[in-house]
């Protein structure tokens, strides 16, 4: 049985893939947040960005190279929130800059 102890991981923001409501299954145990997700591996289009906020005018924190893995936690609206890949900067990029993976992959 997994139990919490302690407080938990803090992070500067856009390090670790976790917020207050969701983080990567990998932090559970680590962090307390009442869900946790598996990512699934998007691929960047050519020109994605990695911004602060869900919006056209969040900051930009990096631009993706095409082809490149973004591992989505959380989809609302036009927007994915995840990381890019395993260990890289966290934030959201806009779903029509990322790929689905086609099914079977």
């Amino acid at each position: 049985m997994l139990a919490m102890t302690g407080p938990s991981v803090t992070a500067e923001p856009g390090c670790l893939p976790v917020r207050g409501d969701l983080a990567h299954i990998k932090l559970a145990g680590l962090c307390f947040v009442p869900h946790y997700a598996v990512p699934v591996a998007y691929t960047a289009k050519a020109g994605a960005q990695l911004v602060s906020a869900p919006t056209t005018t969040g900051e930009v924190l990096a631009e993706l190279d095409e082809g490149a893995v973004f591992n989505v936690l959380d989809i609302a609206g036009a927007w994915s929130w995840g990381q890019i890949g395993e260990d890289g900067l966290v934030g959201y990029v806009a779903l029509e800059q990322i790929e689905a993976p086609q099914a079977g992959e």
